[in-house]
Formats: C-alpha cells, sequence, structure tokens
C-alpha cells in the first residue's frame, strides 16, 4: 500500500483510523467508557498488528450518541441497547420502504 492509498482510506467511514487515545480525547471520554460500549458490544474495534484498538468514523458517531445518552443519566448498558435498537428500527424501515417501492412499480394502478 502506497501513501496515496493511505490518504484515500482516510476517507473511509469504516477505517480504523484512530487509536483508544485519540478516539477518547476526540469525544471528550475516558478510554474505560470505549472499553464499556465494547464490552456491552455496542461497537467492536479492530485490533492493529500489535493489539491496540484502532476505531472508525462511523464507530466514534455511535460512541458520541451513547455518550450523549450516559451524559442524560441514562445507564451505559441501557443506552447501548437504545443505540442497537434504534439501528434496527431504522434497517426495518429501509426495508419495508424498499418493499413499497418494488411493490408499487410491479403493480403502479395499485398505487394510483
Amino acid at each position: 500500500m502506497t501513501a496515496d492509498d493511505s490518504l484515500d482510506r482516510l476517507d473511509d467511514d469504516d477505517y480504523p483510523a484512530y487509536t483508544m487515545g485519540r478516539a477518547a480525547d476526540m469525544l471528550g471520554t475516558t478510554q474505560g467508557f470505549l472499553r464499556a460500549i465494547g464490552e456491552a458490544r455496542l461497537i467492536t474495534p479492530l485490533r492493529s498488528e500489535g493489539g491496540h484498538r484502532r476505531y472508525s468514523r462511523y464507530q466514534l458517531r455511535i460512541a458520541a450518541r451513547a455518550r450523549e445518552l450516559v451524559d442524560q443519566g441514562t445507564p451505559i448498558e441501557a443506552a447501548c441497547r437504545i443505540i442497537i435498537l434504534e439501528d434496527q428500527l431504522e434497517e426495518a424501515q429501509r426495508i419495508n420502504a424498499e418493499y413499497r417501492r418494488a411493490a408499487e412499480s410491479a403493480n403502479p394502478t395499485a398505487a394510483a
């Protein structure tokens, strides 16, 4: 991989570009918080060759949402469950919309 390839990957939301320390600093939280949401299986950081946790921007957005809920007084386990359920609901709504579009295009007179 060249240096240019590495820079291109930084635009990838799923690229694990951030160390645990950097991620905690960016979120204004502790490394223990990141470990806790990992143990709750909200996010699973990738590991570097040396075994260090690495986080993507997508994972940091999820962690920021968890921190928001915890800051409002929600226990960390409950916050993680809420976020998982929100994600499942969003996915179900996306699938339902796809089914509706497919049904409407298969039977355009029924939609009218």
